[in-house]
């Protein structure tokens, strides 16, 4: 039996040998914007990853808002990322982000893996509780005051070399024809109509 994993990832890699995980809890960042940002790192090679969101702080790209969008103004460097919508530079998110992709990278080295291999197979962000604070209002009145910090996890895979495909020469070798096959050929060579 497999020894228990320490910490529970939502995903298990096809093959835990060929990639690196990384997660943090209750990341002081509002969720809605490290959304946005890991969904724009969904299948990228890491160093590709880490130049973008190096990109994102100088203000030369933008995260592309698809989901959590009200209110955002649109961004003319969105059309980047075959989008015409708005965007964001979120860089608290993005540094979170970028530690977290140093730590698997590192993990990564760890198990001897080649890092110009790695790809961001799998970065999942969830809402972590709600931390409680109060604002005070006029007549005496409080309101919430919530914070909506998040966990994130991340797994890194490295690219698998490509199968070549067999010549079509080989591919097109003649197939057993069924009885029923034959069948068929016979009446319509005869003329008649399937």
């Amino acid at each position: 039996r497999a020894p228990a994993a320490m910490v529970k990832y939502s995903r298990e890699p096809e093959n835990p040998v060929k990639c690196a995980k990384a997660r943090a809890s209750d990341l002081r960042v509002h969720f809605k914007n490290t959304r946005e940002t890991a969904m724009a790192l969904k299948g990228m090679p890491l160093k590709k990853a880490k130049v973008y969101l190096q990109n994102v702080l100088d203000k030369k790209d933008v995260i592309p808002l698809r989901r959590f969008c009200g209110s955002a103004g649109r961004s003319n460097l969105c059309k980047n990322h075959n989008y015409h919508g708005p965007g964001r530079f979120p860089e608290k998110s993005v540094r979170h982000l970028q530690d977290l992709l140093t730590n698997a990278e590192s993990n990564a080295e760890m198990k001897s893996l080649e890092t110009d291999n790695l790809y961001i197979s799998h970065i999942q962000v969830n809402q972590a509780q709600h931390g409680r604070r109060r604002t005070y209002r006029a007549h005496g009145r409080i309101n919430a005051y919530m914070s909506s910090p998040c966990h994130v996890e991340v797994i890194l895979t490295d690219k698998e070399e490509s199968v070549k495909k067999p010549d079509e020469a080989e591919s097109k070798a003649p197939q057993k024809k069924t009885k029923k096959q034959l069948a068929k050929e016979r009446r319509l060579g005869n003329g008649t109509t399937a």
